[in-house]
């Protein structure tokens, strides 16, 4: 799994708390001036992983006002982008006489070149906080920086797409070794630069590779949401995405796996966690396989087979038999 560093704060003697956080944010982000009228007896919750060059830090905490200065700026500028993407709660920003109210499933964008202020609501927040060198974002010199300050939705487009990405990072860096958090910077990165560009209509100065890199999450989260329909075909996916077929098919390429592969060991994956899964006993293994797009047995039980060495019915006994620990490890295999 990925490495993380955890601060919780009522874990502290109830007067270090608010000092404790103050020194985290600082250097999670940039030095900056917090105040808070919960500051007696704080309340804050902050993970810590290290994607390559990118940081994403899952937070929960009370209300919290951020000041960064000009003065804090010139006495210290790691030239970075802050996203917030909310999840909970609400929260104001100003900068340069402007200001922006965020609510749940949006993204607040800042700066450590520049100063603001931020206030949260009266009640509690829950965000995923990312920084990222600006070297990181593929964007002309000067048009990255148009973003700051924005309300840009976490809801749809590529927002959507990087608020799925964080949300899932987020809740469980398990199933990731470290030698995959560059990789994931990357994407990370890739996303941003994207949202970023979509923020301030520059999308046609994308990189080639960047535009690439971010259809190719978009067709996975398309077919990911269609997994259950049988006529998910390589045409259709192309034609969603308004690319032809030969053009999906090297998106592929990169990963090393087909289209119809890809689609099935999907299929296959959220079949097998079904089978695994005590609460779905009562489901028959042919509807199971139907529920993830397989229409007839045979090729459901073919598949499987293949990709787990087992017919999915000898799966789903041996598996529910077998003692919590076994079959806790026998859950986590994937099909190949």
């Amino acid at each position: 799994m990925l490495h993380e560093s955890v601060l919780r704060t009522l874990d502290l003697p109830v007067a270090d708390r608010f000092e404790a956080w103050t020194q985290r944010l600082g250097r999670t982000h940039a030095p900056m001036e917090l105040d808070s009228d919960r500051a007696a007896d704080y309340r804050g919750h902050q993970r810590v992983f290290e994607l390559g060059d990118v940081v994403v830090w899952p937070a929960t905490f009370d209300h919290l006002v951020f000041r960064r200065t000009p003065k804090l700026v010139r006495q210290s500028d790691p030239e970075t982008f802050h996203l917030s993407l909310l999840l909970r709660g609400e929260g104001l920003a100003a900068w340069d006489r402007q200001q922006a109210a965020y609510g749940i499933r949006d993204f607040h964008v800042n700066c450590s070149s520049r100063s603001y202020e931020i206030h949260t609501g009266p009640d509690p927040v829950t965000i995923v906080g990312v920084e990222l060198p600006r070297a990181l974002v593929a964007l002309p010199a000067g048009h990255a920086e148009r973003a700051v300050g924005r309300r840009i939705s976490g809801r749809e487009g590529t927002g959507a797409l990087l608020a799925q990405l964080l949300v899932q990072l987020a809740s469980d860096t398990g199933p990731y070794r470290p030698s995959d958090a560059p990789r994931l910077g990357t994407v990370v990165a890739d996303l941003v630069t994207a949202v970023f560009a979509h923020a301030v209509d520059d999308d046609l100065r994308l990189p080639p590779e960047t535009h690439e890199r971010t259809l190719l999450l978009r067709v996975k989260a398309f077919v990911d949401r269609h997994l259950a329909d049988p006529e998910l075909t390589p045409a259709r996916i192309a034609a969603a995405h308004h690319v032809s077929r030969s053009h999906l098919y090297r998106l592929f390429q990169a990963e090393d796996v087909s289209v119809a592969a890809y689609v099935r060991n999907r299929r296959l994956a959220n079949a097998r966690r079904d089978l695994c899964d005590p609460a779905l006993t009562t489901l028959p293994v042919h509807a199971v396989g139907a529920r993830w797009g397989f229409a007839r047995a045979p090729e459901f039980t073919r598949a499987f087979r293949t990709a787990y060495g087992l017919p999915p019915g000898e799966f789903r006994r041996q598996t529910l038999a077998a003692v919590p620990g076994v079959a806790a490890r026998g859950c986590g295999r994937s099909a190949k």
